[in-house]
């Protein structure tokens, strides 16, 4: 059965081998899966967003008259006809529902650069877009600071801005590195960067009297309908959303976006459906991004290499109107024993967008700064960086005092390093050559802490042997349709073929956030839990149970919370940390006359608890593992300090990796049985492929050059 983005239920294909399926395969790659942009309703029109050409100040007039006489335009909205017509509404981790609490056309004040002044619907999208530039709009520009290197650009402890976040800090980090025979202080940094998923962001909205539906690729359908109903004055049971497939996000489409009241209060007015469309220009302003980040790292140890001081500052840049940030020494000050520790973080105010999570969000930017330091004190001291490693190794957080669930972060590196032949490599940096290549060799640890939420979920056994079983979650690409139909056809002893899977509609028992590596450990224990009692209530027989899952299952606030669309993600475990490990190691080659630089091979070793599926967790890391890649050496968004604009915003300049790029990759999943961290024994796997990547491109750098770069992207002109 293909599927549509009118709700009907995944059915896999008739195999009987469930190792190897993936059942959204044959809709998707026939062309018969409907994404939500896919979606025409009857009569439905087309909407185009103006955006503003300035960073900060006023529009001191707008006149739509000219575009409004353009053929084919049915409605232009402003600030002038809108204001007051849509409510504001939070952060979505402020206790809201939104990705950023900018109200569109709330007034004439300028925000920054790609803010939403106007959205032109017209019969045709071609026409809708063709009024937007016959706007006549005048602005008053104040001053701006567009990045967080600008002279005027404040910074603000998190620590005073965020209720009951403080700086970890444990022992005598000055008196430590006193003591320490080596110490290394560096400062590294990270640019700004966008997801750009294929599927551009759109919004389809139909009323129906009083009742909303609206078809949009998002990963919290009900965070959308209830900041939308809340955004529109409206009680939550009147809007619906439906989202069955989603063509990647990566953190983007992460709630309410900006864009989507608008095209609910066009289509009201119009008593039409309107679709309004997303440019990949625009993407970059409306959904959130990776913000840059700048870290300094210190780190003292004896002799042997034994840590006895560290030292992590980062600062990372934000809107003015949202306190958002992804907080990161959490992970990078427990990764390693270490008696003395001194974190702080801080946040930058910039006159752009809010940023958002992007896959791995604090372990990429965070663990780029502490996995190149710790290589550089290797180095220092002349010794190996996996002994180096092991010698810090802990089955403790030496800060907190808090125990891992399981540490196999040595097992990764062992087992990746003998797929590698790291024993082989030249420890004397410029001295491996291949012709005119010089060969560097490069690794760096990986660590991602386990999430899990709260979901309901529902389960039906029908008298002809047939399964369906529906939540509101959501299939990102990563496989949840797969997943889902395998693990009830395992517990419910039914052949795959016979089950279907209904997702991404609110109509259906609600589920959490598509985030944090968490939707795996969730569902398959949520589900896992559901199919024992249907088979313990109605062995062999037709029935239904539904439940929830999670905190929801014991606590009234929990159940509050993801019944109204609340974020509501925590760590697996209260009393230990449950983390996923990796290794990393990188080969690279840098020509001697051109600095060009190229990945030759990439072995990748990870212990993520029980593996579901292999063959999607292969497909999971090896996308997290080009995209480190990518991140270490391609990608950046450039910010234009004069005007305050994303300057590279489409494809054609905004760089990433063809498959001619990336070389020879290896993907090792070493065992992790965890009894701790949850029933099933799952962990996140999503983003555990790309946390520490970008350092060990960095450190293979250093190995084939003797250069050490710590500012991403690694770009020839570094070493020219």
């Amino acid at each position: 059965m293909s599927v549509g983005a009118n709700g009907e239920p995944i059915s896999p294909p008739g195999s009987a081998d469930g190792s190897s399926i993936r059942v959204d395969g044959r809709c998707k790659v026939s062309g018969t899966a409907e994404f939500p942009g896919d979606v025409r309703p009857p009569g439905v029109c087309y909407g185009a967003l103006a955006t503003s050409a300035i960073a900060r100040g006023r529009m001191v007039g707008i006149d739509p008259s000219v575009a409004e006489a353009s053929p084919g335009v049915l409605l232009v909205l402003t600030h002038l006809n809108v204001e007051g017509e849509i409510a504001h509404v939070d952060h979505l981790m402020a206790g809201g529902w939104a990705n950023s609490s900018h109200r569109p056309l709330s007034s004439p004040d300028i925000h920054y650069a790609g803010q939403i002044v106007a959205l032109v619907v017209a019969e045709t999208a071609e026409q809708a877009r063709d009024a937007v530039h016959l706007l006549e709009i005048t602005y008053e520009p104040s001053s701006h600071v567009g990045r967080m290197d600008d002279p005027n650009a404040k910074s603000e402890r998190l620590a005073a801005l965020r209720p009951g976040y403080r700086d970890r800090r444990s022992g005598d980090a000055e008196a430590g590195f006193v003591r320490s025979t080596v110490v290394i202080e560096q400062r590294y940094s990270t640019p700004v960067q966008h997801q750009h998923p294929l599927e551009l962001p759109s919004t389809t909205c139909v009323w129906s009297g009083d009742h909303l539906t609206v078809f949009e690729p998002t990963r919290f359908v009900g965070a959308l309908k209830h900041g939308l109903a809340a955004q529109l004055g409206i009680v939550p049971e009147r809007v619906r959303v439906v989202s069955p497939f989603i063509g990647g996000h990566f953190g983007s489409k992460m709630a309410l976006s900006q864009h989507t009241a608008l095209a609910a209060v066009a289509a009201r007015r119009i008593g039409r459906a309107v679709q309004a469309g997303v440019s990949r220009a625009d993407a970059t302003t409306f959904a959130n991004h990776r913000t840059e980040t700048s870290h300094t790292v210190k780190l003292g140890a004896d002799r042997r290499g034994l840590l006895l001081a560290m030292a992590h500052s980062a600062t990372a840049a934000t809107s003015r109107f949202d306190t958002f940030a992804m907080e990161g020494t959490d992970v990078s000050t427990a990764l390693y024993a270490c008696p003395n520790v001194r974190a702080e973080e801080r946040v930058a105010r910039v006159d752009r967008n809010t940023p958002g999570p992007m896959r791995a969000p604090p372990e990429t930017t965070y663990l780029f700064a502490l996995e190149s330091a710790m290589d550089e004190l290797a180095h220092e001291l002349a010794v190996d960086p996996i002994e180096l490693r092991r010698l810090n190794d802990t089955q403790v957080d030496t800060v907190a005092g808090r125990p891992f669930t399981t540490r196999p972060l040595m097992r990764c590196f062992d087992e990746g390093a003998s797929a590698f032949g790291w024993n082989a490599r030249s420890v004397v940096p410029g001295e491996a050559r291949s012709g005119e290549w010089l060969i560097g060799h490069g690794c760096a640890a990986a660590a991602l802490p386990t999430k899990i939420g709260s979901a309901s979920i529902r389960v039906t056994r029908s008298p002809d042997g047939t399964v369906l079983v529906e939540t509101a979650h959501h299939e990102i690409g990563n496989g949840l349709y797969t997943i889902l139909a395998l693990t009830a056809s395992d517990r419910l002893g039914v052949p795959v073929d016979r089950v279907s899977v209904h997702l991404g509609d609110t109509t259906l028992p609600p589920s959490g956030i598509s985030g944090g590596s968490s939707t795996t450990a969730t569902l398959i224990n949520a589900l896992a839990q559901a199919c024992r009692q249907l088979n313990e209530s109605r062995a062999g027989e037709g029935g239904s149970v539904e439940i929830m899952f999670g905190d929801a299952a014991t606590s009234a606030k929990a159940r509050e919370d993801l019944e109204r669309g609340h974020i509501g993600l925590a760590s697996s475990s209260a009393e230990a940390l449950a983390w996923a490990f990796g290794a990393h190691f990188i080969e690279v080659g840098v020509h001697v006359a051109t600095a060009e630089i190229r990945v030759r091979r990439h072995v990748g070793a990870f212990a993520a608890g029980r593996i579901v599926n292999p063959v999607l967790a292969r497909s999971q890391l090896l996308g997290g593992m080009i995209w480190g890649q990518s991140s270490a050496l391609f990608e950046e968004t450039v910010v234009d300090k004069s005007s305050g604009s994303y300057v590279n915003r489409d494809f054609g300049e905004y760089l990433v990796p063809t498959a001619a790029d990336v070389g020879d990759m290896t993907v090792i999943i070493v065992p992790d049985q965890d009894p701790e961290v949850n029933a099933e024994g799952v962990k996140g796997l999503g983003e555990i492929g790309i946390a520490g990547v970008n350092a060990a491109v960095a450190n293979a750098v250093f190995n084939a050059t003797g250069r050490r770069i710590r500012n991403l992207p690694i770009r020839l002109d570094a070493l020219l």
